[in-house]
């Protein structure tokens, strides 16, 4: 039996510590969510679900990693984008563009081998100059042995692309209009591939014409009560009658006569008129006419709707296509204080540019512009 006095000794209880609980708690949690996530990433790197839904996917030309792996998740066809790509570069793989049919479920490598499927496939670079033609087009793509200038045409004018933005505002009908798809096949390089379709050729173009017209052009032709069509119209003018650092000073004399209240309300302009010379970067005469087989065969209203010496305002459509910095200068001059009240201007073969606000003032610069031709 113990004293009395003897006290009774008991081990001292711990106290326990919440944080520590919870930090035991997250990190077990995140290691689990690691373990879960990496199974995840497992899972559809390999293709170890259930084969799902086949969906057509349509990649645009031009298209990054980045951008194709996005395309893929908002087609439900990956989950993570950014270890698709992550993925992609590890495995130096090329992705093309165009339309596929991909299935939900499929791994990474199957993929990647279908969006690779034209990698392998003979391709053919061309470069289309800023101001080429849709028939000068259509004649590189013959001559490329990609398809007949017939087709090429065919579908640019007739198919429908109204997956396109900007197709909405092309209008359906223009009286004398010679071609519709003239000024939106978008000048540039482009690779094509051999025994492709004629369809996706043209969306080639038109995918980067759509891509160049962005918000801002938009919201300005909205601000300035203008047209896309006016403004690529006006545009192709630009183009050939400058295509240099005069871009800004030739739109603003466009713009001047197009103005409401302008004395000289016709554009006047050589490209597109009545002249029928080989000499002459003359629409009507280079382009026109030989698709009719000859100028006395165009129809009249074509030739009244394209002759800027006859037709006021702009005429019924481009004649070129056009590249950014036409469009732009076209879309907001900033002229040179000579040009900008200026509704004439006359080059000589030096390529200088002669600006007049009067009549008179332009027929002294071209008798200016003859006397420096004629010392060359």
């Amino acid at each position: 039996m113990k004293d009395a006095n003897t006290s009774k000794h008991t081990a001292p209880r711990r106290k326990k510590h919440p944080l520590r609980t919870l930090l035991l708690l997250l990190l077990l949690a995140a290691v689990l969510a690691a373990g879960g996530l990496a199974f995840a990433f497992r899972r559809e790197m390999t293709g170890g679900g259930a084969a799902g839904q086949t969906v057509a996917v349509t990649i645009e030309p031009g298209s990054g990693a980045g951008a194709i792996a996005a395309r893929l998740q908002e087609a439900g066809v990956i989950r993570f984008p950014r270890l698709f790509r992550w993925y992609v570069g590890r495995q130096g793989a090329a992705l093309q563009y165009g339309t596929f049919e991909l299935e939900k479920g499929a791994s990474y490598d199957e993929l990647i081998e279908a969006l690779s499927v034209y990698a392998a496939a003979e391709s053919v670079r061309l470069t289309f100059p800023e101001g080429t033609t849709a028939i000068a087009m259509a004649q590189q793509m013959e001559a490329a042995g990609l398809c007949t200038a017939e087709e090429f045409l065919e579908e640019a004018n007739g198919g429908d692309f109204s997956e396109f933005a900007f197709w909405q505002y092309v209008p359906e009908e223009v009286p004398g209009r010679f071609m519709k798809c003239e000024g939106y096949l978008f000048p540039d390089t482009y690779e094509f591939l051999k025994d492709g379709a004629v369809h996706d050729y043209v969306a080639t173009f038109y995918a980067r014409f759509d891509q160049m017209m962005t918000g801002e052009i938009y919201a300005a032709l909205e601000a300035e009560g203008m047209t896309l069509h006016q403004l690529i119209t006006l545009a192709s003018f630009v183009q050939e009658e400058a295509g240099n650092d005069q871009d800004s000073n030739v739109a603003q004399v466009f713009r001047n006569r197009l103005a409401e209240g302008s004395p000289y309300p016709r554009l006047e302009s050589n490209v597109s008129s009545y002249i029928q010379s080989d000499e002459d970067n003359n629409y009507l005469w280079n382009w026109v006419a030989p698709w009719y087989g000859g100028w006395d065969k165009i129809p009249a209203e074509i030739v009244a709707a394209y002759d800027t010496y006859s037709c006021t305002g702009l005429p019924a459509g481009p004649v070129s296509n056009p590249g950014m910095d036409a469009i732009r200068a076209a879309l907001d001059p900033q002229p040179d204080p000579e040009a900008e009240d200026a509704y004439f201007f006359v080059t000589d073969l030096t390529g200088r540019y002669y600006y007049a606000h009067t009549l008179a003032q332009h027929q002294a610069n071209v008798r200016a512009a003859r006397a420096v031709n004629a010392g060359l």
